[in-house]
């Protein structure tokens, strides 16, 4: 950066006044990097909902909407009375994560036109959960094919 000029931040905004330089910070020899543990991290979500019986079109048809709406949305899996979801949630840890998910079915069921179900299961493991799982053959099944489809 050349001398004089503010930093951005992501949003564009200038993040010092023009003209303030930029503290720098060293790192002494011998000392390790470590992540920060405030970045987000991938966390793989399965949620299951049930309710009363609905009609299997009106419940594919929300579906497919709740995807278009979420498009991280890995594949739904449905029948007349059940339903489970499965995507992928960037977070900053498990909290957030299962916060997110717990609200989904209830902030998207109007403009979804999802059934009036309630959630009956939500898994949310790390990504490298995930992978060891898949590794030693337990755990569902890489979502493919990726969409909505019955049981």
């Amino acid at each position: 950066m050349r001398p004089g000029a503010a930093s951005r931040s992501a949003g564009g905004a200038s993040s010092r006044a023009a003209g303030e330089e930029r503290a720098l910070t060293s790192v002494a020899a011998g000392d390790r990097y470590e992540e920060p543990h405030d970045l987000p991290r991938l966390w793989h979500v399965t949620l299951s909902v049930s309710g009363q019986e609905a009609p299997l079109k009106e419940v594919r048809r929300a579906l497919e909407q709740l995807a278009h709406d979420h498009p991280f949305l890995l594949t739904s899996r449905y029948a007349g009375d059940h339903a489970e979801i499965r995507y992928w949630e960037e977070a900053r840890d498990l909290h957030d994560a299962a916060a997110v998910a717990l609200r989904l079915w209830g902030e998207h069921r109007q403009s979804a036109g999802l059934p009036p179900w309630e959630i009956v299961g939500l898994e949310v493991i790390d990504r490298e959960t995930y992978h060891l799982r898949l590794a030693e053959g337990f755990g569902p099944p890489p979502a493919t094919p990726v969409g909505v489809h019955p049981f």
